[in-house]
């Protein structure tokens, strides 16, 4: 499992997300996004929808009929409805059985700092985990570690 830290720190998780959905769309994954408050659901939700002045980005809740025809599904916990492989914890809290996903997005801002640290260093040594961390400068994103 690959687990991307993004820290936030000029952008909000639902200005964010839609970047790397688009991404991960491209190469043909789907993507399963975890927040745990309806409102930040919400956001990011419309944030997909108008990503874009020519393009959107499809996604629908879990609670909704037919959540596994989703590309991009919106959930309070990490379980992939529409068999999604990529993980996207746009909360900045760490939830325990991400094994089942190939790749985790692991978004946090100052507020969640602290836990990122921690979930940084419970994951050293972990077999079949690879950690990068990656953070905004002049607007780009930047890989500044790995392990």
């Amino acid at each position: 499992m690959r687990v991307m830290f993004y820290q936030l720190s000029r952008d909000p998780a639902h200005g964010v997300v839609p970047l790397l959905a688009r991404k991960s769309l491209e190469a043909g994954e789907r993507v399963l996004v975890v927040a745990e408050t309806e409102p930040q659901r919400a956001a990011i939700a419309r944030g997909l929808w108008t990503q874009g002045a020519t393009s959107f980005l499809a996604n629908g809740e879990a609670s909704d009929p037919h959540p596994d025809r989703q590309p991009i599904l919106l959930s309070d916990r990490p379980e992939p409805a529409n068999g999604a492989k990529f993980l996207f914890l746009a909360d900045g809290h760490w939830r325990e059985g991400e094994t089942a996903f190939e790749r985790v997005f692991y978004l946090f801002d100052s507020e969640t700092l602290a836990e990122a640290r921690q979930v940084w260093k419970d994951l050293r040594g972990r077999e079949g985990v690879t950690k990068e961390y990656w953070a905004q400068e002049d607007g780009r994103w930047m890989r500044k570690a790995s392990e």
